[in-house]
């Protein structure tokens, strides 16, 4: 497969730290929510845990020496917050240790590092004292963040604040299917507003700690973004559950970081559950500080439908959840009906011309946007089985390669995308799902914790030598045809 990229373009693999680094109550680490969360019966499937996840704490070097060799440019991680500021108490230099090695080993592989300060691993000690619905959380959060930046500012020059704030705040806290497995939905727009906070206050830290060292510095944030597809469209009823899951996905987080507000059918579709009695003076002011990119986290659309439908509930992040309606405010009447398309194993459907619609819609509506990366994409497949030590995934590769091609048009249709991590590097803690959904291009048994390349794996190398090829010869031609003119 070959698809002509910008010059530059950067290629990576992501990761999340509950997922992977096991370790969880080493090197002063105290629990994050989701080390609680999945002690309580029925949280998780099989009682799965994140005690030892594929044990990356202890297998860091192995593990870049890995993406090295599959020819990453970059590479996107998260720090643990309970392990940088366990409790949310005192700066953990243990833990800081960790993440400087591990970058020092990122630059030495000529691996960029990209580093997400939340990827959902609050503290628990925080949680307990209300978490993200706790207004003071968001200050606590640039404490950390400050943390951070010190131990790790000097060689990290990519920050991203939030991964997903979606997840941690609706499914978190009014689904139910995340942790803290919570489902008020007073408290779940309580943590949209206050991790916007976060977000624009640690920007507006970060930005300054960088100008005060003369470091250089790109800042951004990642959302998960779906196209919301009305089952028919010539359907007024299911044209407005289209507008309300658009409106309660998309543009309750694009809209106060792009725009500085928050859409106002939105606030009118929850305004039973205390949102605007939450914005201070000044918030928005904040949460809309400017930002350097944008990360498009994006697996698949969703097909909705204003209408009853018999078990057609969007697929659960969760394998206890029961199909019914959505339990998220102001979208209470939706359904999610199949259209027929091909399926992952977390019943998710496979569509990528999506992602095409999805980046182009971005540029199109929103004229401030600033450059996007593709910081999450891939898909769990079951049958992923060592023989001889070859892992043949022919659906994940297939998939992989579909939404790269994507990208690409995309790209010619005017989207200013500038990379692509695919999600994930390692089979991994799966959340509610524990280990029972592998979404890796990396094998992991975990028993014994080897690491094999899949198929998928392979053929996303390959991708990125053709494209570093390309910029090559693309560069060879531009010396020959300047060495022309001055010939002439």
């Amino acid at each position: 497969m070959v698809n002509t990229f910008p010059p530059g373009f950067l290629w990576g693999s992501a990761t999340a730290a509950a997922q992977i680094e096991g370790a969880a109550h080493e090197g002063g680490k105290e629990d994050s929510i989701w080390d609680a969360y999945a002690r309580v019966p029925g949280s998780v499937a099989a009682g799965d845990t994140p005690d030892r996840a594929v044990d990356h704490y202890h297998r860091m070097p192995e593990d870049v020496a890995l993406m090295k060799s599959l020819g990453l440019d970059s590479y996107r991680f998260s720090t643990s917050w309970a392990r940088v500021v366990p409790g949310g108490r005192t700066v953990n230099a243990k833990g800081l240790d960790f993440y400087s090695r591990l970058v020092d080993e990122l630059l030495d592989a000529g691996i960029l590092p990209w580093l997400t300060l939340y990827h959902w691993d609050l503290p628990q000690a925080l949680q307990e004292k209300g978490g993200w619905t706790n207004r003071d959380t968001a200050h606590r959060f640039v404490e950390y963040a400050e943390a951070t930046y010190e131990a790790l500012g000097d060689r990290v020059s990519h920050w991203t604040t939030f991964n997903e704030p979606l997840c941690s705040s609706l499914i978190g806290y009014a689904g139910g299917e995340h942790a803290p497995g919570l489902t008020d939905p007073r408290a779940a727009l309580a943590a949209v507003h206050h991790q916007h906070l976060a977000h624009g206050l640690a920007t507006t830290r970060l930005r300054e700690l960088a100008a005060a060292s003369s470091r250089p510095i790109e800042l951004g944030i990642t959302l998960n973004l779906t196209n919301a597809v009305p089952n028919d469209p010539t359907d007024p009823v299911d044209l407005e559950a289209a507008r309300r899951i658009d409106g309660l996905w998309n543009r309750m987080f694009l809209e106060p970081l792009l725009l500085g507000s928050y859409p106002a059918d939105v606030l009118d579709d929850v305004r039973d559950f205390g949102l605007a009695e939450l914005i201070e003076p000044g918030d928005l002011e904040t949460i809309s500080a400017p930002i350097d990119f944008l990360g498009v986290n994006h697996y698949h659309d969703d097909n909705v439908s204003g209408h009853p439908q018999p078990a057609s509930a969007r697929p659960s992040l969760k394998p206890t959840a029961k199909p019914g309606r959505s339990p998220f405010p102001g979208s209470e009447y939706v359904s999610f009906p199949s259209r027929g398309l091909p399926r992952t194993a977390m019943d998710w459907e496979v569509n990528p011309d999506g992602l095409e619609t999805l980046l182009v819609r971005l540029g199109r509506e929103y004229p401030n946007l600033p450059p996007l990366y593709i910081t999450e994409n891939g898909a769990a497949y079951d049958g992923d089985v060592v023989v001889d030590g070859a892992v043949d995934d022919p659906e994940r590769r297939d998939y992989i390669l579909a939404h790269i091609g994507a990208v690409a048009r995309a790209i010619e249709g005017g989207a200013d995308v500038r990379g692509y991590f695919v999600w994930s590097l390692l089979d991994n803690f799966e959340w509610a799902w524990g280990y029972a959904k592998r979404f890796g291009i990396v094998h992991v048994d975990y028993d014994t914790f080897v690491r094999t390349p899949k198929a998928s794996a392979l053929a996303y190398a390959d991708v990125i030598r053709q494209s570093k090829e390309a910029d090559r010869q693309a560069i060879a031609d531009d010396a020959r045809a300047t060495l022309s003119q001055v010939e002439a």
